[in-house]
């Protein structure tokens, strides 16, 4: 028996569950029309097929009387197929609503089901597949947002308190090792909250969570894209890292971790890719926007006779959003209130976030987009991080007022510090926060998000154990992932048991943690990183969803004592207010007068010598009073100390020469300098004193 229908509304776009039934509401300016399919199981074909009637504001909405949360369901949208105006309308490709909420299962391309066109014709994408896939592909679900949040509200940290645990959902549990009851999902995170309040972060940044597709040509290898960056579905939680294999399980889970996450005082980050979709170049697959309204969701180019066939690539990954429609900025903000209101996460890093400011080719930080996330009240609050560039452009320091971004400068300028590359006054700029890039432009220091290691390059542990890139397994022969490491092997390439080369790779990385938490600025983790976590020198480990890319736990307990030290440096980041600094440490005030933020020193007491290249040494004293030694060199700093402001002695909290347990002092058991107007620094060594 048809289900009773009527016109519905417009808005809200997607599937909006109402006491009487359920609205569905889905945009193409340019489809001819549009039907929505009605499915009872997710292999099976249509209970009810119906023609959607109604369009307002080329949006299509119909209202099904009856309809319930758990309903499946997906479109057919009619068309002219006319790839070289950009028009690939087919309506026997089932479709995924844009705004689905949670979709039965992944999109696999089996028997190139997702194909709209024939693989095997001479006009290759300009040719017309026409064989009906709706039993062959996920549908969309209809979702009830009711959920016991059982009184947890948000931790709201302030950006400058924040220390940032960048982490890859499954692989932080799904080795066995780990000794979670359902590894890899959503409800196994929750499992090792502990181990994250041990160390003392407060807020975790996910690798991608929105439902993503696994390119072909990785499937064909047995490989997947791991990380994500391929989004499906920008309301959709990731279906597969569900511990429940009930359609829909994922969106209650992703809340119930949220919910638990904010419970322990963390907050949420998600890693978003707005940039582009998982449908790739013209000859990818077709399964949501492309079907949809083509031209209006991409940036599209190509010769006069065919200007509209191909796809603008900013991305690197065959397609961009055109950010400049209306449809796409409001698909982008509708998605990212979601994701605050209904998700409630905390913010998010915006991958390749200078596409999302392309327009018209250049980017602008004035564009569509920016322009309605600022004068948004729901979003404005929110924490926004931007990954400052793209495949043709660097934007560091070019965001709006109200972003965040990885200063990919701070990586690089402590990368070769650490090893020994001359560059003071670079190494200044980002210890004090990078005001010569974000300064003039009303930001603060903290919006400079710090790190030396992130989900795609080398592992802390691998940055000091390899010189070259070992990709092999990703099966490009080695010849994919950047050649641009500043690493260095300390004298042996990967493993090894000589005892002087373990012991200098782990006091590099040592000093690298204190570089990253001691510095002005918001700093960001590497999860494993704590615990020197290893890919075997794999630098793009994108599609290893196997133990090169999961967290070893017994890793994990052989390092106790590095996590222990890093720990020991986050608390000390809430000790001292100095080391959490909104305002950039510049050693002067707006007049230039001088104020005593900031100190900076030579090895002889002395002024420091910003632009020789023979000094491999960074001095200088904070507030507190702290004083810092960064001694890089390969040789014994002997190092003047001037008296401390506040009359007390110097104390050693920090040397990182030391064995373990000496290394970082507890407070209160911080050890007297004997005499006090000196210290001899070992090589490649961290020294912090305290006279607080």
């Amino acid at each position: 028996m048809a289900m009773k229908t009527s016109a519905g509304r417009f808005h809200p776009l997607g599937a909006t569950l109402d006491p009487e039934g359920v609205n569905f509401a889905l945009y193409s300016k340019n489809a001819e029309g549009v039907e929505l399919a009605l499915f009872d199981t997710p292999d099976g074909s249509p209970s009810e097929v119906i023609r959607v009637e109604n369009r307002t504001r080329y949006v299509w909405h119909v209202f099904v009387h009856g309809a319930k949360a758990g309903q499946l369901y997906g479109w057919r949208v009619h068309g002219p197929f006319q790839p070289e105006r950009g028009l690939r309308f087919n309506s026997a490709k089932l479709l995924m609503d844009p705004y689905a909420k949670a979709l039965t299962g992944k999109f696999r391309n089996t028997r190139n089901c997702l194909l709209s066109y024939d693989p095997a014709s001479p006009a290759r994408d300009c040719s017309l597949d026409d064989k009906d896939n709706c039993r062959l592909v996920p549908k969309s679900i209809v979702v009830d947002d009711s959920f016991d949040w059982q009184g947890v509200g948000r931790p709201e940290t302030p950006l400058e308190r924040l220390i940032i645990y960048e982490v890859h959902l499954k692989g932080f549990t799904a080795n066995p090792n780990s000794g979670v009851k359902r590894p890899g999902t959503y409800l196994g995170f929750i499992e090792k909250i502990p181990h994250l309040k041990k160390l003392g972060v407060n807020a975790v940044e996910f690798l991608p969570l929105h439902e993503f597709y696994v390119e072909d040509h990785l499937a064909e290898k047995g490989l997947t894209n791991y990380w994500g960056y391929n989004t499906a579905g920008f309301f959709a939680p990731e279906s597969s890292y569900a511990a429940a294999r009930a359609p829909g399980a994922q969106v209650a889970e992703f809340k119930t971790l949220v919910r638990e996450l904010h419970r322990a005082g963390i907050e949420v980050v998600l890693d978003v890719v707005y940039n582009h979709t998982g449908e790739g170049s013209e000859l990818g697959p077709t399964f949501s926007l492309r079907g949809i309204d083509n031209p209006s969701y991409y940036s599209l180019t190509g010769p006069s006779e065919a200007p509209g066939r191909y796809y603008q690539n900013f991305t690197g990954c065959g397609n961009s959003l055109n950010a400049g429609d209306p449809a796409v900025v409001r698909l982008i903000m509708d998605s990212l209130r979601y994701w605050v209101e209904t998700m409630r996460v905390d913010g998010f890093r915006f991958d390749l976030a200078s596409v999302l400011g392309r327009e018209t080719g250049g980017y602008d930080k004035y564009s569509a987009f920016f322009t309605a996330v600022s004068q948004d009240p729901v979003l404005s609050a929110a924490k926004l991080i931007a990954e400052p560039w793209d495949l043709g452009t660097y934007e560091v320091g070019n965001f709006p007022v109200d972003w965040s971004e990885w200063n990919g400068r701070f990586r690089d300028s402590m990368r070769k510090f650490c090893k020994g590359d001359p560059g003071l006054r670079e190494v200044g700029w980002r210890i004090t926060g990078s005001a010569d890039l974000y300064a003039e432009d009303g930001r603060s220091a903290f919006n400079s998000i710090n790190f030396v290691t992130c989900h795609d390059g080398f592992t802390l542990h691998d940055l000091y154990a390899y010189n070259d890139k070992h990709n092999e397994a990703n099966g490009e022969d080695n010849r994919d992932g950047t050649n641009d490491n500043n690493s260095w092997n300390c004298g042996a390439e990967g493993a090894t048991a000589d005892p002087g080369i373990l012991g200098l790779r782990r006091r590099l990385a040592k000093n690298q943690v204190c570089f990253l938490l001691f510095s002005c600025g918001t700093p960001m983790l590497l999860g494993g990183d704590e615990f020197l976590r290893t890919q075997r020198g794999n630098n793009n480990s994108y599609c290893q969803d196997n133990p090169l890319g999961w967290f070893d736990w017994e890793e994990a307990r052989r390092n106790a004592d590095f996590t222990e030290f890093t720990a020991k440096a986050v608390a000390m980041t809430r000790r001292y207010p100095v080391l959490q600094r909104r305002r950039f440490l510049v050693g002067h005030d707006e007049e230039g007068r001088e104020v005593p933020d900031i100190a900076w020193f030579g090895l002889d007491g002395k002024a420091a010598r910003w632009d020789d290249p023979e000094v491999r040494t960074a001095v200088f004293m904070l507030e507190g009073p702290l004083f810092f030694i960064y001694n890089c060199d390969h040789r014994l700093a002997h190092t003047v100390l001037p008296p401390a402001p506040n009359g007390r002695p110097w104390r050693r909290v920090v040397d990182t020469s030391l064995a373990s347990g000496e290394d970082f002092m507890d407070p209160g058991r911080e050890v007297a300098l004997h005499p006090q107007g000196v210290y001899l620094v070992n090589p490649r060594t961290v020294v912090v004193l305290s006279a607080s």
